[in-house]
């Protein structure tokens, strides 16, 4: 595919092209039931997360024309609960002169003045396909219009940095305003650089964020940072760490940084070990923002960068994962599902038994769009575990390992497999007999969350539409399982 056909406008659509493209959508056996996906094409980062006027506003890149990674706007949701979401149709369109080959990743801002205030990466190249990356601005009035401003904010990185230089991030702290913006230093490592801004408009250079992490990854996307629990966190993508034993097993990672509270006008960050979000295998790009009662909320990217999946051939790829409550405790970032999630719950159907050496199909447990909960409590079996969405070939398992203490989640026979090197399987170190594991299935995902938000495994799984049965199984020895399920509509 040339960059011309990835580079088009949907101004450029044939007559007939996107309601062909929508019909192949539509007709795919993996559209999700309860998350965000894209109409047509693809979606990736989660951009402008924010309580505004009285709602949730989100955006998400978003390709029109199929799978691919071309010219990218920003799409337009809202929601009154984090669970319903209404379509807005598109928020940003590229195409100007300082994002004429898409508008890139980015945050909002809601101001004194009862506006929002877009802030995203003008992605831009030349003649000879040179990067130009510009950091512009967009504004969104009560009535719901969204104005692009002629000018960019920030025109060009910072001397000692090369063009990959995007995703702002954008905060209010002590009267003034503050970005982290990802970028990559002449050397080819990444960090992250922070501006400042009294009036949204004019943003001035402070500095590179100084952490311990000077040669981690050849660039740092999707910064973000905020303060939680009398800590700061800075959430990061580092591109390019090699993988470990039971850790950086993606193609890239998600994770964050815990420490003090960082002055942005002298920005050093003394913070912890650099921990992975999700232990899964399809998580990115996560973006929070602050609920009007003063949570901090998660969303990320259910897929990844240079990866292909089996929706690609209808036409679409990636969803959203489940907003999440940030919570530090004992100096842990805790994810939990959001409360208001409990509001697609329809029928309750519970399960208790104890296994031996078995594997017991449940009965009135099943279907493709649920929540489960499940208490496991390990006595003496050498494995035991859960396999969902189940029939004659396929399954997928997550099961604890007594002799290596891992909680593992194996997609090995999940269904259409993927197509990347990345491996089938993503493990967990846990020390427990007894573990709560709270599973949001969908059509084709699955959402763990360990422990009451200890730890989250995110997958996308491609099973066959009677694929939908749950089973308990023990192997060497005896476990109990005590489950909860809700079925959603």
């Amino acid at each position: 595919m040339t960059n011309s056909d990835k580079y088009r406008l949907l101004s450029d659509a044939a007559p007939g092209e996107l309601e062909n493209l929508a019909r192949r959508v539509n007709a795919s056996p993996w559209r999700q039931h309860y998350h965000i996906q894209p109409n047509t094409g693809l979606l990736n980062d989660p951009n402008g997360f924010v309580y505004y006027n009285g709602q949730y506003h989100l955006f998400y890149q978003w390709h029109p024309f199929g799978p691919i990674h071309g010219m990218k706007y920003w799409y337009h949701v809202t929601s009154n609960d984090l669970v319903h979401w209404e379509d807005m149709g598109i928020g940003i369109e590229p195409g100007g002169q300082f994002d004429s080959h898409g508008a890139y990743s980015g945050s909002a801002l809601a101001a004194e003045d009862g506006k929002l205030y877009l802030f995203y990466t003008g992605n831009t190249r030349d003649k000879d396909w040179v990067r130009h990356p510009y950091q512009c601005l967009a504004v969104l009035d009560q009535r719901g219009h969204i104005t692009k401003q002629e000018a960019p904010i920030i025109d060009a990185p910072p001397p000692g940095y090369t063009a990959h230089f995007r995703d702002p991030k954008v905060w209010n702290a002590a009267g003034c305003h503050y970005a982290v913006l990802g970028a990559q230093r002449l050397n080819q490592t990444g960090c992250v650089l922070v501006y400042r801004s009294d009036d949204l408009h004019t943003w001035s250079f402070i500095g590179e964020l100084e952490t311990s992490l000077a040669d981690f990854g050849y660039m740092w996307e999707c910064p973000d940072y905020f303060e939680l629990g009398e800590k700061g966190v800075l959430l990061f993508c580092p591109q390019g760490l090699p993988a470990e034993e039971d850790r950086f097993e993606n193609i890239h990672q998600a994770g964050f940084l815990i420490g003090e509270p960082i002055n942005p006008e002298k920005p050093h960050f003394q913070h912890g070990s650099f921990m992975e979000l999700d232990r899964g295998f399809d998580f990115y790009a996560a973006q929070t923002t602050l609920s009007p009662d003063g949570k901090r909320i998660l969303i990320g990217w259910m897929g990844l960068p240079d990866t292909t999946y089996p929706t690609d051939v209808h036409g679409w790829a990636h969803c959203l994962t489940l907003p999440r409550e940030l919570i530090i405790q004992d100096d842990k970032l805790l994810q939990r599902p959001v409360k208001e999630l409990e509001l697609l719950r329809k029928e309750k159907y519970t399960a208790s038994h104890t296994v031996q050496d078995a594997k017991i199909q449940l009965e009135e447990i099943n279907g493709s769009s649920y929540e489960l909960i499940c208490e496991l409590c390990m006595e003496g079996a050498k494995k035991a575990g859960i396999a969902f969405r189940t029939g004659d070939t396929e399954e997928t398992l997550l099961y604890y390992d007594a002799d290596s203490k891992y909680l593992v989640l194996d997609r090995t026979q999940s269904g259409a497999a993927m197509k990347n090197d990345n491996g089938s399987i993503r493990r967990y170190a846990l020390d427990a007999k007894k573990m709560e594991l709270r599973l949001f299935v969908d059509q084709s995902s699955v959402e763990i969350f360990i422990n009451d938000g200890e730890a989250v495994m995110t997958a996308r799984i491609f099973p066959a539409k009677d694929s939908n049965g749950v089973a308990f199984f023990t192997e060497g020895g005896k476990a109990t399982f005590d489950a909860l399920q809700w079925k959603f509509n």
